[in-house]
């Protein structure tokens, strides 16, 4: 599991005792595990960034879901670009140039799929000249820019690129 993973915060809430603490969860996208009371019937979770557990719970029961709820938080991260050219991925954000934010925006459109390198010619500035080798190197400067937030940009050949995250 990544160092990333384990800094994703979890609140671990009471239920229905701190109903307010999960609201205030939901609004941010903190993950949050519920503690439930003995007898208090299971809430129905439409958040992959919810998970519970019934009282009274072993150290190491809460330790381990903690780590599964971090872990599928992650599994389904999408990183986010600002208007201001911030990316942000997990726990972690770059700023981009106007030319790597195009590039980025274009290849977020299809995070974990194919763009074409058609549509990512249309992102770069008519003044590069030799689109070709210019996509070529803005693609390469932007793999050393997004790996610090687990990010990679992978080569299909003949086909395009692909935006996904690190890792398997």
């Amino acid at each position: 599991m990544s160092n990333q993973v384990n800094q994703l915060p979890v609140e671990v809430v009471r239920w229905p005792l701190d109903a307010a603490a999960r609201e205030a969860c939901q609004r941010s996208g903190t993950l949050c595990l519920l503690v439930l009371e003995k007898n208090v019937p299971a809430p129905v979770l439409t958040d992959m960034r919810e998970d519970w557990v019934r009282a009274p719970v072993p150290h190491q029961d809460l330790a381990v879901r903690i780590a599964m709820l971090r872990a599928r938080a992650a599994r389904y991260a999408v990183p986010e670009l600002d208007m201001s050219g911030i990316l942000r991925f997990r726990t972690r954000s770059v700023v981009l140039s106007p030319t790597e934010r195009a590039l980025v925006a274009e290849l977020l459109r299809r995070f974990r799929a194919l763009t074409s390198r058609e549509e990512l010619l249309l992102c770069l500035p008519t003044k590069d000249g030799d689109t070709s080798n210019a996509l070529h190197l803005h693609i390469m400067r932007l793999r050393r820019r997004i790996a610090p937030l687990g990010l990679v940009i992978k080569t299909l050949w003949n086909q395009g690129y692909q935006l996904g995250p690190a890792g398997p």
